[in-house]
Order: structure tokens, then C-alpha cells, then sequence
């Protein structure tokens, strides 16, 4: 026992550490933490605390902390943390937090405590205002560091009961409490499951939600405001925009958190000096969230948060700091473009060039070959650039790897590519060649995963939002389709892809792309090798047929006997993004058909004339739009010249009587020469 004296002295160094611990091992302290009698005229938990006193010196060496005899302790560290505390308990519950601290500092320390229930305990601790509670609380923002989605899974009502004190305690705080606060709570923000699936999380978003609104209203310096606006953002993250309440205060606060963050933007990134940017790249990078929510919530048409008025002079504000992001992208060095804070940069830019394409064109123009050459770097090295310190700051869904900066570009290179001037900088700066390379990389990341496709995922979306490029370069610059040999991969990719495709469920919208591109570049290729009558091209075509022939049925007319013309049922859901797809489909087809004399054949295998026929017999006429009788028209009329067989099939289908009937006089007088 005067071992333990000694150690608690503190007067032991490593090396006696370790001479102690050889002489006594772990049989020692493990007798005297089961023994319940104490030595007489004692207090009862004497050989317990001095047990305690030994295993606390002994984790002090790395190597033991992580030894299965203290780990097997574990719940009994946690037993000591939830039993009642009298005064002369205090030093055990010391040796305990030593003891806990040191294993999480091993390498598989922090899941053994997770598995033996010490978030829990740790919990109780802080939220009874026990001895100790602060290193509680530092003890479980370690945890929540290193193995957050863990603590969240086993002891989510727990962390509520933390984050539920923390937030009250935020809200009441009238002192630096507050602003300390503000850098605690966002370790208690989950990102799954939401906190606003329970009464108890939206309670403590709402007490947030006020503290902020508190401290946002008053006059700040900036150390007080940047933890403050990395709250809100952490808040963002986790729930959108849900946490702010509507009404006119919600509205209020949203639109002065969006300005701020614009403001912040502006006067670091407008600054000159690198140093001063080095130090605020976390806080602005949490700016670029609020920023992004602020763009969201300028265009929902639904229950919308903001009123007209605002939303305008946010998008002005918002405008005046997007140019500092770009005057900030313009300086960027070769060396810095590994920095995350670049691809933060350039993500948040993104955001803003998918949805408003008039405003900072220009500046706009002039960035672009550095954000394809950007692009092509990240995409050809695919290495995840080293991650913030934040992690919560820094988005992790879906395949958003930091590599993958060219997802967020896509939306706004769309809008980008339908317009003359940016069209030619975008090809001369080589995006279509790396669009194509990205295309065909997305295609087998989309199809990697075995038995069928992955549910639509940012993918997907990447793949829909390319084929939008390709199909504004295919109708504004063909000569670049038949000049570009990365456009011969890309076609043949595209005869491959569409017979995977079609069959599979829920991917509807992704093989309207496709089809679509591939008969439009079809036209333009025609005389290419891998389309002459390959069997691919063949295979192409009939899914192609196929895609387009079973868009429309005949069904019961609402209030009559009658049937009438409408979208099939597998199409239904997805119509609104399928429909302009479909018609520039049909006529890329009526196009196709004098180039590819196999073409007819394969429609006639599909028993298409025949559907078609039923389906113009069956309606009433006035079901059938004009733009949809102009599309069957198209094709009806360039299968008849070519092929004598699809001829016969149409007329001996009354193709006469309905051609007539339809107004399709197109038809009608093809049908009538011999």
C-alpha cells in the first residue's frame, strides 16, 4: 500500500512506473477493486479507490492503456462515474477520467468504450452536474471526433440529453458562455437521423435557433461571430433550412445569416493578403453553406421562407459575393489547388451557376479555362485533397469525393453550352473531351456494383446533367461531334449502355437521356465505323424503338365511353423531365431512318407500326395533341419511303382512314404514290 501513496505523490517517473508495474502487475489492483471489506475504521470503498490509484498510474504508459486487463475495466470505470458522489469519493472518480482518457487515446480505445457503454455514463455525468461533468464533456467530444456515427447509434437518447442541457444552457447564457457554446454544440449536431424526427432534437433546434438569433441581432467582433455562423452552417448541414421557424422572425434571421455570410466572404476573400485568407479559411468555408442554403431557399416556389422583396436583395448580395469568390479563384496558384478550400471555392460556385446564369457572366467567362483545367486535375489525379479540420463543414453525400469537382460544375456548364460565347470557351479550354472521359468513368462507377444499377445517386444525376451538354453540342456544334474522336467512344458507350438500361426499373429519366444523345449523334455520325450495322448500333436502335414505342397507350376517357390517348403508366412519374426528351427522340429517329437502311427492319420486329395503328384507331381523335400527331407523322412518313414493307404494313393497318382522319397529310400523300 505505500506503492500507492508514492504514486499518488506524483513523484514517479516512467521508467519506476514501469518497474512498479513489473513487480506487481495487474493481479494487485485487480484484488483490491473486487475486495468489499474495508480495512477497519475505514471508508467502505478504500481498496477500491486504492485499486483505482494504481490502474490510473499505470495508463499513464500508452502501452498498458491499452492492455485487456484495463479495457476489461471499463464497466466498472463507468459504474464509478453514475454512482452517488460523496466527498471523499472525488479522488476515485479522478483516477477513473485518468484512466478513461488514457484508453481513448489508444488506437481501439475509443470503440471499447463505445461497446461497454461509457457514452452513457459520460452522459449521466454531465447532464446530473456530477463531479467531474467538464471532463465528461471533453471525454465525449473525443468520442464523437473519432467514432461519431458509433455514439450515435448505441446511445442516441443519451447525446438528446446532453445536447438538450447544452442548448438550454445556451439560450439562458448572457455571458462568454454563450460564444464558448457555439463550439461545443455542433459535436452534438448528428447528420443522421435528423434531429427534426423527434420532439425532443426540434426542442433543442428551436432553443439553438433562438440563442443564435440573440447573438447574430447583437454587435460582435469577430471572434465571437465566426463560431457563431460555423454553428448556424453545422445546423444547415444536418437539417436544411428546417430549424429556422417561418414567420416573419424566421425570415428576418434567415436573410441577415445569408447577408452576414456574404459579408464575410467579401472581406476575406476581397483582402489581399494570403495570411489573413489562411486563417479564416474554416469560417468562410461554413459561409459558403449558408450561402448555398440561401440560394435554395431564393428559389422554392413552395411554402417559401423568404418573401419576394428579400429574395431579391439577397440574390444582389449573394451576386457581390460571388465576385469575391471569383476574384479569389483568379489568384489561385498551381501549388494551392490541392487546398480544400479551393474545392470548397469552386463547389459553391457551382451552386450558384446552375441556377442564376445572367448575373456575373463576364467574370464569369473569363474563369472557365481555369475551372476546367481544375476539374481535369482533381479528375485525373483522384486523390481526395487533404480534408479541413471541420470535418462537419465540409460535405461528405454521395460521391462527392473532393476529386469530383466537375459534379457541382455540370449543372452550370448546361446552362453554359447553350450559349455562343461560353460554348467556345468551354471547347477550346478541352472540356468535351473531359466530359466525355468523365462520362464513361460516371457510366462504371454506375454500373460497378453488382446484380443492377444503384438507385439514382449523384451518379445518376451527373449522367442526365452530361447528356444535357452533349445534346446542346450536338444541336450547336456538330462539326466538333464528327471532328473529335472522343465523341466516337462516347457513341459507342452509348449503343452498349441503352439495352442495360432500358429494362431496368427507376432509370426511366437517365435512358431518355441516352436514347436521345444516341440518335442525335447518331445523324451526325452515321458513316462511323461502330454504326454499320454493327450489333451494337442494331441493339441500340431496337431499345431506342423500344423506349419510344412505349411511351403511350389508349385508356378510358374520364365523363365518356370513349377512349383517349395518354402517357403509359411506366412513364407517368417521370413524364415531366421524359417529355421534351421523347419528341426530340422521335424526330432524331425519322432522321436516322434514310441513313440506316437496317433501321425499318428493326421496327418492324417490334410490331410498332401495328401498336401505333391500334392505338390511332381506338381514341378519339381530339385526344391526340397536334404536337404528338406531328412526331408519329415524322417517323410514319420516312419509314414508308424507305421501306416497302413498313408501307404495306400501314395500309393494310387502315393506315389510309387514320392518316386522313388526323389531318396527316404528310402521310396521306406518301401513302398514295406508287
Amino acid at each position: 500500500l505505500q506503492v500507492t501513496k508514492a504514486v499518488r505523490a506524483g513523484e514517479v517517473d516512467a521508467k519506476t512506473r514501469r518497474q512498479i508495474f513489473d513487480a506487481i502487475g495487474f493481479t494487485f489492483p485487480n484484488r483490491l477493486l473486487a475486495s468489499r471489506q474495508p480495512p477497519a475504521g475505514c471508508p467502505e470503498h478504500t481498496f477500491r479507490a486504492l485499486g483505482l490509484t494504481l490502474l490510473a498510474c499505470f495508463c499513464t504508459d500508452p502501452e498498458l492503456a491499452g492492455h485487456s486487463q484495463i479495457l476489461n475495466k471499463i464497466p466498472t470505470f463507468n459504474d464509478i462515474l453514475v454512482s452517488p458522489c460523496n466527498p471523499d469519493s472525488t479522488s476515485m472518480i479522478d483516477d477513473v477520467y485518468q484512466c478513461l482518457s488514457a484508453v481513448m487515446a489508444t488506437t481501439r480505445g475509443p470503440r471499447e468504450l463505445v461497446t461497454k457503454g461509457t457514452v452513457s455514463a459520460l452522459c449521466e455525468s454531465y447532464v446530473n452536474c456530477s463531479y467531474g461533468s467538464d471532463r465528461a464533456l471533453t471525454l465525449l467530444l473525443g468520442l464523437l471526433a473519432t467514432v461519431e456515427v458509433k455514439c450515435w447509434q448505441r446511445d442516441a437518447p443519451h447525446l438528446l440529453a446532453v445536447l438538450s442541457k447544452l442548448s438550454d444552457d445556451f439560450l439562458k447564457a448572457e455571458d462568454m458562455t454563450k460564444f464558448e457554446l457555439c463550439e461545443v454544440l455542433p459535436h452534438f449536431v448528428p447528420l443522421s437521423p435528423p434531429l427534426t424526427q423527434d420532439s425532443q432534437g426540434s426542442e433543442c433546434l428551436h432553443r439553438i435557433y433562438k440563442g443564435l438569433a440573440d447573438i447574430l441581432g447583437s454587435k460582435l467582433s469577430p471572434s465571437q461571430r465566426d463560431p457563431a455562423l460555423k454553428l448556424a452552417a453545422c445546423l444547415v448541414q444536418a437539417c436544411g433550412s428546417e430549424w429556422i421557424p417561418a414567420g416573419s422572425a424566421g425570415s428576418k434571421f434567415l436573410a441577415l445569416l445569408v447577408n452576414l455570410a456574404c459579408v464575410e466572404v467579401r472581406l476575406t476573400l476581397e483582402e489581399p493578403d494570403p495570411l489573413e485568407v489562411e486563417g479564416k479559411k474554416e469560417v468562410v468555408t461554413a459561409c459558403y453553406v449558408l450561402i448555398e442554403m440561401g440560394i435554395q431557399e431564393c428559389l422554392t416556389e413552395e411554402k417559401p421562407l423568404l418573401e419576394e422583396g428579400q429574395k431579391m436583395q439577397l440574390m444582389r448580395i449573394m451576386e457581390e459575393a460571388f465576385g469575391a469568390v471569383i476574384f479569389y479563384l483568379r489568384q489561385v496558384k498551381q501549388e494551392e489547388l490541392q487546398d480544400p478550400f479551393v474545392f470548397a471555392s469552386v463547389r459553391i460556385l457551382g451552386a450558384w451557376m446552375a441556377e442564376e446564369t445572367s448575373s456575373l457572366k463576364e467574370e464569369i467567362c473569363e474563369l472557365l479555362p481555369f475551372l476546367v483545367q481544375y476539374a481535369k486535375k482533381l479528375f485525373k489525379e483522384s486523390s481526395p485533397a487533404a480534408s479541413l479540420p471541420q470535418p462537419e463543414l465540409v460535405s461528405t453525400e454521395g460521391s462527392g469525393l473532393p476529386q469530383d469537382a466537375l459534379r457541382f460544375l455540370l449543372p452550370g456548364f448546361c446552362h453554359l453550352t447553350a450559349e455562343d460565347r461560353p460554348r467556345d470557351i468551354l471547347i477550346s479550354a478541352g472540356a468535351p473531351a473531359l466530359l466525355c472521359e468523365y462520362f464513361l468513368h460516371q457510366w462504371e462507377v454506375l454500373t460497378s456494383k453488382p446484380g443492377s444499377l444503384t438507385p439514382l445517386t449523384s451518379t445518376e444525376m451527373s449522367l442526365q446533367t452530361a447528356c444535357g451538354i452533349f445534346l446542346n453540342l450536338v444541336v450547336t456544334a456538330p462539326d466538333l461531334i464528327r471532328r473529335d474522336k472522343t465523341f466516337s467512344s462516347l457513341m459507342d458507350m452509348l449503343l452498349k449502355s441503352l439495352p442495360l438500361l432500358l429494362p431496368q426499373k427507376d432509370h426511366l429519366v437517365l435512358a431518355a437521356n441516352i436514347a436521345t444523345l444516341g440518335l442525335m449523334m447518331a445523324r451526325i455520325l452515321a458513316s462511323s465505323t461502330v454504326l454499320q450495322g454493327t450489333q451494337s448500333a442494331k441493339e441500340f436502335f431496337r431499345a431506342a424503338v423500344c423506349f419510344l414505342s412505349q411511351a403511350h397507350i389508349a385508356q378510358a376517357e374520364p365523363g365518356s365511353d370513349g377512349l383517349a390517348a395518354a402517357v403509359s403508366p411506366a412513364y407517368t412519374s417521370a413524364w415531366a423531365d421524359v417529355r421534351e426528351l421523347w419528341f426530340l427522340g422521335m424526330q432524331a429517329l425519322a432522321s436516322c431512318i434514310p441513313l440506316f437502311p437496317w433501321l425499318p427492319q428493326a421496327v418492324l420486329q417490334v410490331q410498332w407500326l401495328e401498336s401505333l395503328s391500334e392505338l390511332l384507331t381506338r381514341v378519339t381523335p381530339a385526344s391526340v395533341d397536334f404536337e404528338l400527331i406531328a412526331a408519329f407523322q415524322g417517323v410514319l412518313v420516312e419509314l414508308a419511303r424507305a421501306s416497302e414493307p413498313c408501307r404495306d404494313v400501314i395500309l393494310s393497318h387502315r393506315g389510309r382512314e387514320w392518316a386522313n382522319l388526323y389531318g396527316m397529310a404528310a402521310l396521306e400523300q406518301c401513302l398514295s404514290e406508287r
